[in-house]
């Protein structure tokens, strides 16, 4: 529900309408001000409502390039994190939004660049009918000012020939704005989810062109070609009582208004806004490089069936959290990118590890390079929010989701070495884990950890600790008739598990109808790493299953961005 969101989200909903409303305020103030200021008479003469529109967008296109960058501050990020360690952990799990925080800024850029761009469309066409215009109107007489002598001018066009691709690609400001408008345009394309999962290398390269942008962005205005009129000529001649006398006025003009206005440019200001953010972005790479020189030692290198590698690694003063991620980068295949890899180990081993699928170039050709030697290895992190809040729960059901099930060997693995030391913080007595998949090839590794997990239960006693239920979603006639002819065996023809795999979805209202009536008493967290759909409907599970009673069960949501 709307009102559990608020609860849980506050502080996104906080940061959420701060961002709106900064941004409404800018433009609307802007927008009134560039419309009805006494130094922009003249240039409202010629151009009309178009110039308000292209310069209260300019303002919010320079507070959103402003707040681009600060939420890839992965490091300033982890430091905020830390420095709010004693809030709470609601609060601390929010700046793992940072992402959908900087997507939604970088959308808002596109639909304010879209803006900037038409108005100024707008502006071009009216700056030209006003130059080519004879009939001695007010924004005839303004576009000749330019006679008068060479910094007179307005209207920037002083030929009746200019084109609106002659201003694009001659002038700064029409060259620099192509160029950020398709920087911009590359980016958000190339940055869709499914170029991010297999063509990650064309979203990394391509993400590099914010340089690009932010060079373009700073160079911009610096010419200066929308001007409004100087202080000490609205002074001499306010443009509200001298107006009506431009058109009409001859050399033995002897009234108030005979001198000519003067006007002067609008500085450019977009550095001012970037400056700290650029200079913030700079110490975050410069520290990123630091860290990755720090020794890495790959202590055990596995490869799984279905081409997926697993690397144990150690690095000296690394202390990671179930639930984080780090970045990798392999110098020898390619020196610049970085590929986040969720930690699959527990933070109670000696060594960190992840496992690595072939999805793309850069994977296939690690996996390659690690069959025929151990390259060296540059490790970034940990980053993200540790998932400690599975173990504040008595009963925990977990649902992994294809991809979604890495995070969960780190969570089952540390869960058991509690349990095991028998750790005061661990509340856990129960865990539900349900593994949803199209198929079990790729995650032959996780199957391997379920079944050393079930053979280190059932030898020390606990074989009823962990109860778990493995969904095949995908299947074909040959894997059904395999079971069918092993349907007696103690263990699962297609994982090896003592648990069988069901071919098809859960039925939610049946396995939590299930748990609420093995633990009628109890406060149940349902951790979820999925796509957005099964949320939903988990979500709605939770919320059917609760009992009003607050002394009987309750169903309580988390998902996870991993």
């Amino acid at each position: 529900t709307m009102g559990n969101w608020l609860v849980n989200h506050w502080f996104s909903a906080a940061v959420l309408a701060a961002w709106l409303g900064i941004n409404i305020f800018l433009f609307t103030y802007y927008f009134l001000f560039f419309d009805q200021d006494e130094r922009y008479f003249y240039t409202r003469a010629i151009l009309g409502s178009a110039l308000a529109w292209a310069r209260a967008s300019a303002k919010c296109l320079n507070f959103n390039s402003m707040l681009i960058l600060l939420p890839v501050c992965r490091n300033l990020l982890s430091f905020l994190r830390g420095t709010c360690s004693c809030c709470r952990r609601t609060l601390r799990k929010q700046l793992d939004h940072n992402l959908t925080f900087h997507k939604l800024v970088a959308y808002a850029l596109a639909l304010l660049t879209a803006v900037h761009t038409i108005a100024h469309l707008f502006n071009l066409e009216r700056y030209n009918q006003s130059q080519q215009a004879t009939d001695g109107s007010l924004h005839a007489v303004l576009s000749k000012m330019h006679l008068q002598g060479s910094d007179k001018w307005l209207n920037p066009i002083h030929s009746n020939q200019t084109t609106v691709e002659y201003v694009a690609f001659t002038t700064i400001p029409g060259l620099t704005g192509v160029i950020i408008t398709l920087a911009l345009i590359l980016m958000v394309t190339s940055s869709t989810e499914f170029i991010r999962r297999n063509y990650f290398e064309l979203f990394w390269y391509t993400h590099h062109l914010f340089l690009v942008y932010f060079a373009g962005l700073v160079i911009h205005g610096i010419a200066g070609l929308v001007r409004g009129q100087t202080e000490q000529s609205m002074a001499e001649v306010p443009p509200h009582h001298c107006a009506e006398y431009l058109p009409q006025r001859d050399q033995n003009c002897t009234h108030d208004c005979c001198k000519d206005p003067e006007f002067g440019s609008i500085p450019a200001e977009s550095w001012k806004w970037v400056l700290a953010p650029i200079i913030l972005y700079v110490f975050e790479r410069i520290l990123r490089v630091w860290r990755a020189q720090q020794k890495v030692v790959v202590t055990k290198v596995v490869m799984h069936p279905a081409r997926v590698l697993e690397l144990q690694m150690q690095k000296k003063g690394f202390c990671m959290e179930v639930g984080q991620y780090i970045f990798v980068n392999c110098p020898a295949i390619s020196p610049l990118e970085w590929h986040p890899f969720t930690l699959t180990s527990a933070p109670e081993e000696d060594f960190f590890s992840i496992h690595i699928r072939a999805a793309g170039d850069w994977t296939e050709r690690l996996i390659d390079t690690f069959q025929l030697e151990t390259p060296r290895i540059e490790v970034d992190g940990p980053f993200g929010t540790a998932s400690e809040d599975v173990f504040q729960y008595e009963v925990a059901m977990l649902v992994g989701a294809g991809i979604g099930v890495t995070p969960f060997a780190s969570i089952l693995k540390s869960i058991w070495y509690k349990f095991q030391q028998a750790d005061q913080t661990l509340k856990t007595k129960k865990i539900y884990f349900y593994w949803l998949c199209r198929d079990t090839g790729a995650f032959a590794w996780f199957n391997d950890l379920l079944a050393s997990l079930e053979q280190k239960m059932a030898e020390s006693g606990k074989a009823d600790f962990l109860t778990y239920r493995l969904f095949l979603t995908g299947w074909n006639t040959s894997i059904v008739n395999n079971v069918a002819l092993h349907f007696d065996t103690a263990t699962d023809t297609v994982t090896g598990l003592r648990h069988k795999t069901i071919f098809g979805r859960p039925m939610w209202n049946m396995e939590f109808a299930a748990v609420a009536a093995a633990h009628p008493r109890s406060v149940v967290g349902v951790f979820l790493c999925g796509p957005e759909a099964l949320a939903k409907s988990l979500q709605k599970s939770c919320h059917q299953h609760s009992s009003l009673d607050p002394r009987k069960v309750k169903f309580y949501f988390n998902k996870e961005n991993f």
